[in-house]
């Protein structure tokens, strides 16, 4: 018994440092570029241990997308719960994106080197954000604080100008520097005029 609560607390612990690697590699190296061996060297291990935790490559980066999905969503999900407004809802979604920008950019620009499993990961991404920001945008819709318009118009016009600067980073932000992290808050604050009643 304790033998095999030892083996899975190491098969955990191999998983994590995996995921780590995977996270900076693909971020680093491109989702269609980065290899399990590199990402294998980065972690500290065999390139035989990435297919003990993962089946391919595929496997591994929809792993990737899943985790990073849970990670954006979290925030969000805690803000919702309490009622947050559109407006900090906008915000913690930056934040929870700048986290993350340099595998989640990879994603905007790669998406379609993506296995269809990863690209619904991808849409499971939006539909957790969606959702949340939603009863929001009706909450406050209702109570005459922003316009009254179709949400899919509002959520994809948030989402395309995110992607626009995360896709064009170089034109908005020094090479190594966070567009998000320089930008955010000036985005926020320009789709809040536009929305706002």
């Amino acid at each position: 018994m304790i033998a095999e609560s030892t083996r899975t607390k190491r098969k955990n612990r191999t998983r994590h440092i995996l995921m780590k690697a995977a996270f900076d590699r693909f971020a680093r190296d491109g989702l269609a570029a980065a290899r399990t061996s590199d990402i294998a060297a980065s972690a500290g291990v065999s390139h035989g241990a990435v297919f003990v935790h993962f089946p391919s490559r595929e496997d591994l980066l929809e792993a990737v997308v899943d985790e990073l999905g849970t990670r954006v969503a979290r925030r969000i999900h805690e803000l919702s719960q309490t009622g947050a407004s559109v407006k900090e809802l906008l915000e913690a979604h930056v934040q929870g994106l700048a986290e993350f920008e340099p595998l989640y950019a990879r994603l905007v620009m790669e998406e379609s080197v993506l296995t269809p499993r990863a690209q619904s990961g991808v849409v499971m991404i939006q539909s957790a954000i969606s959702e949340h920001l939603s009863h929001a945008v009706a909450r406050e819709s209702a109570a005459g604080t922003i316009r009254k318009m179709p949400f899919h118009l509002l959520f994809n016009t948030w989402i395309g100008l995110l992607h626009y600067y995360i896709a064009h980073a170089a034109s908005f932000a020094a090479p190594g520097q966070s567009v998000l992290e320089r930008h955010g808050p000036a985005l926020v604050k320009h789709f809040w005029g536009l929305i706002k009643e």
